[in-house]
């Protein structure tokens, strides 16, 4: 008989690899990255664009022109194109974050040969009709206006001017007269200056072996564009900007809620020790059960949740920890992650809790693995960041391979209280 009470044992994480990815250059400029996977007749196509904020030369000009590209072409509306994409049960989005511009269509793979005419119309014939683009910029203001009025939004914002610098790319907050005074003209020369497919590199996974040479084809279409010009050096010297790291109060009056975010720059996923660094974040506040979340969720009864995670960036990588709790207990939960802070540099991670996490990680990063499009959104991330073949392979086995010792060394390096920016969103003087 079973006995429900003894746990099953924990198999160890086989050594993995990314499945084989056809790499092919375009004649337009562009670059070609297959994943053929036959299990599911479903495909994804994404084309990513260097056409993030580190693009733009307004604030919110990169976003504006990324979500025009839905909002009609010169030879179909925004209703057309909605009405296309339902027809074939697809889903199409576009979008612009910090350091790319990704359009992503998903469908089933008989319907492909259909739809990438669309997906080339949109990306290279957008209209920028007027009436649209004022409707989009009056609906995300007045989000933007809605958002706000939440603490987390206030405390992330903040956060990042604070660490990256107000006039960076990164850093730079949402301005909401300069995003209202944005034009369709300015909307696009942008787009005539970065979407060009010479900047782009597309990624076409799923059921995808016949429909490969068709898709090519219609990247193929097009020179090359003269190299664009990214104001991403800001980013760079972001250092020079950032305020020193003391506690910075955002007051939002009324609020029963207080956010809190800390944080400091972090190695990008290229350096030496990113695997155990990744590792380290995760005992401290990276799934249920982490230090964090024991001190401050279960032992406090502070927050119902709290986090550490590491958000990387072409120009720059950051550990955040998040959290949100009642106004009045803002500074004990700062007093306490400063605490677990102290415990990781000082002390060693006791065995069995080091082994739970190496286990959590692994796990979750097999179970990252399970689809086409998992696997091919860690393909992306080598091809992004410049790692080699074989980063997650290299993952595994220093993630297996690390000790205490070594952790807490990294713990002294990078984890000082004294190294974090501090921000509190909530009511704060009242």
């Amino acid at each position: 008989m079973l006995d429900r009470t003894v746990a099953p044992p924990v198999q160890p994480l086989a050594r993995v690899t990314l499945p084989a990815v056809a790499v092919q250059s375009l004649a337009s400029g562009a670059r070609l990255h297959v994943l053929a996977n036959d299990a599911q007749p479903v495909v994804r196509l994404q084309v990513v664009i260097r056409a993030g904020k580190i693009a733009e030369s307004r604030p919110g000009l990169a976003s504006l022109t990324a979500r025009m590209l839905l909002e009609g072409t010169t030879t179909r509306t925004a209703r057309q194109i909605a009405d296309e994409v339902a027809f074939y049960g697809a889903s199409l989005e576009c979008d612009a974050g910090f350091d790319r511009a990704t359009l992503t269509l998903y469908c089933l793979t008989r319907h492909l040969p259909a739809l990438l005419p669309l997906v080339i119309d949109v990306l290279t014939n957008p209209a920028f009709p007027v009436a649209e683009l004022e409707q989009l910029k009056t609906r995300t203001i007045q989000n933007v206006r809605v958002e706000r009025q939440k603490t987390s939004f206030l405390a992330s914002e903040r956060f990042n001017e604070r660490l990256f610098g107000a006039r960076t790319p990164y850093g730079r907050p949402f301005d909401s007269e300069a995003y209202q005074a944005l034009t369709a003209d300015e909307a696009r020369a942008f787009h005539q200056e970065f979407y060009a497919f010479s900047n782009a590199e597309v990624f076409l996974c799923g059921d995808v072996a016949a429909e490969q040479a068709a898709v090519a084809a219609a990247f193929s279409k097009g020179g090359s564009a003269a190299q664009p010009i990214f104001h991403a050096a800001l980013v760079t010297n972001a250092a020079e900007e950032a305020v020193g790291a003391v506690t910075h109060r955002v007051p939002v009056p009324g609020s029963l809620q207080a956010s809190v975010r800390m944080g400091r720059d972090w190695p990008s996923p290229t350096h030496a020790e990113a695997h155990r660094l990744k590792l380290l974040v995760n005992v401290l506040g990276g799934y249920f059960g982490s230090r964090l979340m024991r001190n401050i969720r279960e032992e406090k009864g502070l927050t119902y949740g709290i986090y550490a995670s590491v958000a990387p960036r072409e120009y720059g990588t950051s550990l955040i920890i998040g959290t949100d709790v009642k106004g009045e207990s803002a500074d004990l939960a700062v007093s306490e992650i400063k605490k677990e802070l102290r415990r990781l540099r000082e002390e060693l991670i006791p065995a069995e809790e080091l082994a739970t996490v190496k286990n959590y990680l692994l796990g979750k990063f097999a179970n990252e693995l399970s689809t086409v499009f998992e696997q091919c959104d860690k393909y992306k991330n080598t091809v992004f960041f410049g790692l080699p073949a074989d980063h997650y392979t290299t993952f595994v086995q220093q993630t297996e391979a690390a000790d205490a010792k070594a952790l807490r060394d990294l713990a002294g390096e990078y984890l000082a209280p004294e190294s974090m920016q501090i921000v509190i969103a909530g009511p704060v003087g009242e």
